[in-house]
């Protein structure tokens, strides 16, 4: 007996230890991305350019980042939130040098990535910088395999301020996961403060279901599916890809921690308008991190209002930390909504049909947050594709809006108390402006 209650006391107090291990000061407590990250990311619009002779303008070089950092302050994206800028694959030397610290291409950083922090770190700014869990990246460059500790340190003597760890050509799943959880536990150890962005969900789903509890206890934000593309397949299929797992993946998110559906592509070449409304939309919705892949030095003051607009970067940034989900389906609509502090909710009604004109989706106020959102009464703002106020509603009111294809209407409801002095509106017919700016 005495045999029996020891083992039982000694297996609890092992167990008791692990735990303690696994929630303690090692595990990632870094007080950062208490909001989703806002910032530029080179990958989608420039890739693996690395021929500066040939492509000057839009190889990857720290000519690229400087401009970009210089851009970020002067055409306001710094005052309205974008603070990192960043780097993704193929900044490196294809060897580590003598010490087996990774290093950047000499020819198209000759100035070194320490020189480049500081140069974006004067403007204001953050630095973001690219690994890989495995032994290479994954166009072909050293990994950080066996090197998690030392490419942490050298990260944090950079002066980097996010890393973005891939998972392309990492061994076994518990190589995989264990290179994610060491290199947590390696930057912590740096004292640097520096921003986690995972794809630990993206490459371990196709073996086995994530634990979204622990890998929110490891990275500050993480993807989950397939690189974004600049075409609308892709941003459809990303959205399809959330709206099925959303039971699984909505809850978890919150201050320093947040799903990914991966980059901003508005400004480029592949989307319309209406569909870059929607993306931007939708990532506000989502509680996305922000990161937009464009170049800045030739963007349209059209996709520049949008990316700018304090109105939907309010609602991504809302402290209140809660991510959106999509409410009901009905044909080819999608009625989303999110949370916000102060018991407000952000509404995006999308249109999914891609054929025709714009079409007229109808519900009640009474679906919007359990049926709280307008009750007694709520005042209604349309956000996006324009700014309007659509006046006072209460709980019983009807909307009916027009929106073009594959575009999105953004919506914040405020809920109010009874007001003496003003009549909510029952019914409200709302079509779309053909002028946005």
């Amino acid at each position: 007996m005495g045999s029996a209650a020891g083992s039982w006391r000694g297996a609890t107090l092992a167990w008791a230890l692990a735990l303690l291990a696994w929630a303690g000061v090692g595990a990632l407590d870094n007080g950062l991305a208490r909001t989703p990250t806002m910032g530029w990311l080179h990958w989608e619009r420039f890739q693996c350019s690395t021929d500066c002779t040939r492509e000057p303008l839009s190889c990857i070089s720290e000519q690229l980042f400087m401009q970009m950092a210089d851009l970020m302050v002067s055409d306001g994206w710094k005052d309205v939130g974008y603070e990192y800028v960043c780097i993704d694959d193929c900044w490196m030397s294809l060897t580590r040098d003598d010490q087996d610290r990774l290093q950047p291409d000499p020819e198209r950083f000759p100035s070194g990535i320490r020189k480049l922090a500081d140069y974006v770190h004067s403007k204001g700014l953050k630095l973001g910088i690219y690994g890989d869990v495995g032994n290479k990246t994954c166009a072909g460059f050293p990994g950080s395999y066996g090197y998690y500790d030392l490419d942490a340190q050298t990260f944090a003597n950079w002066g980097v301020d996010l890393l973005k760890f891939d998972g392309c050509n990492y061994g076994t799943l518990d190589q995989l996961v264990e290179g994610y959880r060491n290199m947590s536990l390696a930057l912590n150890k740096t004292g640097r403060s520096i921003v986690y962005s995972c794809e630990w969900p993206l490459y371990m789903r196709p073996m086995q279901k994530p634990n979204y509890t622990e890998i929110k206890h490891y990275c500050n934000h993480w993807r989950n599916f397939a690189d974004i593309y600049d075409a609308w397949n892709s941003v459809k299929n990303t959205l399809e890809w959330t709206v099925l797992h959303q039971d699984s993946i909505v809850d978890v998110a919150g201050p320093g921690g947040w799903n990914d559906p991966d980059m901003l592509v508005i400004g480029n070449f592949g989307l319309s308008w209406d569909q870059q409304l929607t993306q931007m939309a939708l990532w506000a919705v989502m509680a996305a991190p922000l990161l937009m892949s464009n170049d800045l030095r030739h963007i349209s003051p059209q996709a520049k209002w949008l990316l700018q607009n304090k109105h939907v970067i309010a609602i991504n940034q809302d402290p209140l930390g809660k991510q959106g989900y999509r409410i009901t389906k009905d044909n080819n609509f999608e009625l989303w909504e999110r949370p916000l502090s102060g018991g407000a909710y952000a509404v995006a009604v999308l249109n999914r049909q891609e054929i025709g004109g714009p079409q007229i989706f109808s519900f009640s106020t009474s679906f919007l947050g359990n049926g709280l959102a307008c009750n007694p009464a709520c005042s209604i703002q349309q956000i996006l594709p324009t700014s309007e106020d659509w006046g006072l509603h209460n709980w019983v009111s009807f909307l009916n809006i027009e929106v073009n294809p594959t575009g999105t209407v953004l919506l914040k409801v405020v809920v109010i108390g009874d007001s003496p002095d003003q009549k909510p509106i029952m019914n409200i017919n709302k079509k779309l402006s053909p002028d946005i700016l």
